[in-house]
């Protein structure tokens, strides 16, 4: 069976994009792969945070990916910094990664853009994501469009540790959603939606009410023109909504241009807003249990972690083993 692994960050609130564009396939792969998800709250220390707000949004997220269908008993669901081997690898990886590689990955250009200090682990946190990936002889690693740089890296890393010191990582490959895999900005529809960016009502969020939801659609940023055509370079508002309505119901793009391409974009937008809302209802029941057992949340955790340390350490001491490190004594 092949083994799938990916993760998210616990910044910001998990919106619509997060869940068309890769938390609904993780619910699929699990049903066909070994699949291991992660809360990657590591990641998320790489830029200013709230401190005191880090292991409630670490526990909310977790939650959202239970909530959305992740079923620990069917996948290993953890957070990052509950399993150490995480960070012992990225060590051995530094010292296998270039300066180079890592000073042309373009979401660090853009996430330090303007920054008067940049942190190390801001530089260096693409090398920790390619040791979450190794560490699980990763097969598959479903992504986004913005994230083939660092597969990529992962991919070549691994290539060349195992031609420095022996047959050691799985090399991993990319594999991409059919549909609703770059959910754009309501408000501004040539950017993409996104958790960090300030942009409240161009992002639908994953528990936002079905009024709010409906309110964001409905005041979307649209398109000259009326009819309902798929043009992402000339009708990127439209455009987005198809993708969005394909998305949520399943059905093609083509199959819903026809069924309103005289309707206007009023109609079209309340088509996509009840479709949204109908979309997001049992992930939002789901959430409301899951909060009300806080400590059943904390349990599936803590054994997801036992299960992802079970699989990563053997892998973490191939690699300390090829390195040639001294083992440790009991």
């Amino acid at each position: 069976m092949q083994r799938v692994f990916s993760g998210i960050q616990p910044t910001g609130e998990m919106h619509l994009g997060n869940y068309l564009g890769a938390v609904r396939r993780w619910v699929e792969d699990q049903y066909r792969h070994d699949a291991i998800y992660c809360v990657v709250d590591l990641h998320a220390i790489t830029l200013p945070y709230e401190p005191s707000e880090l292991a409630g949004r670490a526990r909310q997220t977790a939650m959202l990916l239970m909530a959305a269908g992740l079923d620990p008993d069917r996948c290993t669901l953890f957070v990052q910094s509950h399993v150490h081997a995480h960070t012992d690898l990225t060590w051995l990886l530094n010292c296998v990664a270039t300066f180079g590689e890592l000073r042309r990955m373009t979401q660090f250009k853009e996430k330090s853009e303007g920054q008067e200090s940049v942190s190390v682990g801001l530089f260096d946190y693409p090398v920790l994501m390619v040791a979450d990936i190794l560490l699980y002889d990763t097969d598959e690693v479903p992504i986004g469009d913005d994230q083939r740089q660092h597969l990529e890296l992962a991919r070549d890393v691994a290539t060349r540790f195992n031609s420095r010191f022996g047959k050691t990582f799985v090399v991993p490959k990319a594999t991409f959603p059919p549909v609703g895999a770059r959910i754009m900005d309501l408000q501004t529809p040539t950017a993409k939606m996104s958790k960090s960016a300030d942009s409240p009502q161009g992002t639908v969020l994953l528990l936002d009410p079905p009024d709010v939801v409906t309110k964001k659609i409905k005041s979307a940023v649209t398109d000259s023109g009326t009819d309902v055509h798929y043009d992402p370079a000339n009708k990127p508002g439209i455009s987005n909504f198809l993708e969005i309505h394909a998305a949520v119901t399943g059905r093609a793009i083509p199959e819903i241009e026809a069924e309103y391409s005289d309707s206007g974009y009023g109609v079209f937008k309340n088509a996509v807003a009840d479709a949204v809302v109908d979309a997001l209802r049992p992930l939002q029941e789901t959430y409301k249990k899951l909060e009300a057992d806080p400590a059943e949340v904390d349990r599936q955790l803590a054994e997801g972690a036992r299960k992802a340390r079970s699989i990563s350490g053997p892998v973490l001491q191939r690699a300390r083993s090829a390195v040639g490190l001294l083992p440790p004594f009991e």
